[in-house]
């Protein structure tokens, strides 16, 4: 089993940035993906972005590139989501997500084997 915690939303106001957090606890060598999906009210849960344990390579969905990036801390088993240029519609719960298999399809919240609370971003106009 993987524990996600996510930490860093808040409300901010347009043009803002924020960071969120996701330390990873227990089985975390087997982790292969890592992810951040996001849900607004009366919406589906989306990909925002992910990141390879393996190789540090980054995925981002087309809404948030340019303005999220995506890290990872090994030493901490945590990784990072810096938003900046936030947006109205960015507005959404934020959640962390945790995938063993190297043949998960990391845009999809089906490939994803574990998940955190999530965490609130409100950003104002």
């Amino acid at each position: 089993q993987v524990q996600l915690v996510e930490s860093g939303g808040g409300l901010v106001q347009a043009g803002d940035s924020l960071r969120l957090s996701c330390a990873a606890s227990g089985r975390t060598f087997n982790i292969n993906s890592l992810g951040w999906f996001r849900q607004a009210p009366g919406k589906e849960r989306e990909f925002v972005s992910a990141i390879k344990w393996s190789d540090s390579n980054t995925y981002y969905a087309d809404s948030v590139k340019g303005r999220f990036t995506i890290s990872m801390d090994n030493t901490k088993n945590t990784v990072y989501l810096q938003m900046n240029s936030l947006k109205p519609e960015d507005t959404a719960r934020y959640y962390c997500a945790a995938g063993d298999s190297r043949w998960m399809n990391v845009f999809s919240f089906g490939g994803y084997d574990y998940w955190g609370q999530g965490t609130q971003v409100t950003t104002s106009s």
